[in-house]
């Protein structure tokens, strides 16, 4: 009995390495480089990342979806899943964010930023209004010019420095910093992108959730209180 139930596990396991081989196949055919298959919360779709997003593959590669992936929770809240097979890249940068925690964190998010943004300038004076209430704010970079900006080579400096508060307030306060070819920022950017971000601030939630724009501290709280009660 165990013996067969093991040989069946193998054989659904090969079916479905081969159902990915042809989705990736397929995507790169189109041009995309990039491609990372997993399963996904519904029955017959995978789940793939590409450096253009996120896209859903039926399992036999003839179908693609790409939009909001949704669930009505028992709770009656919607909780949106879409970015949830990102989050382990997104944790895989926790070493090299700024980060401003809260002394009693509830929640930490993470803002993708551009210290020559009006609205993230805005966001970072509220610093200490988000700590106060529980929410740890972490920084990765989006220069919305691009990597051949100089701020995008500026805020490398900054992610590369001994002091990045220090080096970030300078750039947030209009202070020179010296510029250094990217790296590092060239990965926030990217991954930025697969996240949906096309413009500064844009915070990520702790289930992966986009929120474009500037955020007061007490909406904000409020929405992930929201967010929490709905898992």
């Amino acid at each position: 009995m165990k013996k067969s139930i093991l040989l069946t596990l193998l054989t659904l396991a090969a079916a479905a390495q081969a159902d990915d081989a042809v989705i990736s196949k397929k995507l790169h055919d189109f041009g995309l480089k990039q491609v990372e298959i997993s399963a996904s919360p519904v029955k017959g779709l995978r789940s793939v990342v590409t450096e253009q997003g996120i896209f859903y593959a039926s399992e036999d590669g003839k179908y693609y979806l790409q939009g909001s992936l949704v669930e009505l929770t028992d709770k009656g809240q919607p909780l949106d899943l879409s970015n949830a097979p990102l989050l382990g890249k997104l944790e895989a940068l926790k070493d090299e964010m700024i980060v401003f925690p809260a002394k009693d964190e509830k929640y930490a998010i993470t803002v993708f930023f551009d210290t020559s943004c009006h609205y993230c300038q805005l966001l970072h004076k509220d610093i200490a209004k988000y700590n106060e209430r529980g929410i740890t704010v972490r920084y990765l970079a989006f220069p919305r010019h691009g990597m051949n900006s100089g701020i995008a080579r500026q805020m490398e400096t900054v992610f590369n420095g001994e002091d990045k508060a220090k080096l970030l307030d300078d750039l947030e306060n209009g202070r020179k910093v010296a510029e250094t070819p990217v790296n590092k920022v060239r990965k926030h950017y990217q991954l930025g992108h697969q996240f949906g971000v096309n413009g500064t601030p844009a915070i990520i939630t702790p289930k992966g959730a986009l929120i474009p724009g500037y955020v007061k501290a007490d909406e904000m709280l409020k929405t992930l209180q929201e967010e929490a009660a709905s898992s």
